[in-house]
C-alpha cells in the first residue's frame, strides 16, 4: 500500500489544520499522523490506497476555511517507518 509524506506550507498553523487533517484522514480510513513543524509548515504521513491518498492530497490543498495553503510537497515514505492502526496528531 502506498505511503506518502506531505509538507504543507502557508498559513497552516494556528488555524485548526491538524484537526482538519485528522477528520479527513479518519473519514478516508488512513493510517499515519499529522504534526506541526518548527518552520511553520505541517507534516502529514499517511498510508492508504492511491485513491484515498489522492483524496487526502485534494483536502490538504484546500485546507480548512481559515488556512491559506501555498504549497504541498509530496515524498514517498519507506515502509520501515512504523505506523499505528489509526491516524494521530503529534
Amino acid at each position: 500500500m502506498p505511503r506518502h509524506r506531505y509538507v504543507v506550507s502557508g498559513v497552516v498553523q494556528g488555524v485548526g489544520f491538524r484537526w482538519f487533517v485528522l477528520r479527513e484522514a479518519n473519514r478516508l480510513e488512513l493510517r499515519g499522523w499529522v504534526t506541526n513543524l518548527r518552520d511553520g509548515s505541517v507534516e502529514v504521513v499517511a498510508e492508504g490506497t492511491t485513491a484515498q491518498l489522492g483524496e487526502l492530497e485534494g483536502a490538504l490543498r484546500r485546507g480548512p476555511t481559515v488556512a491559506e495553503v501555498e504549497d504541498v510537497e509530496i515524498f514517498d515514505v519507506p515502509h520501515d517507518v512504523e505506523l499505528s492502526n489509526f491516524f494521530d496528531i503529534r
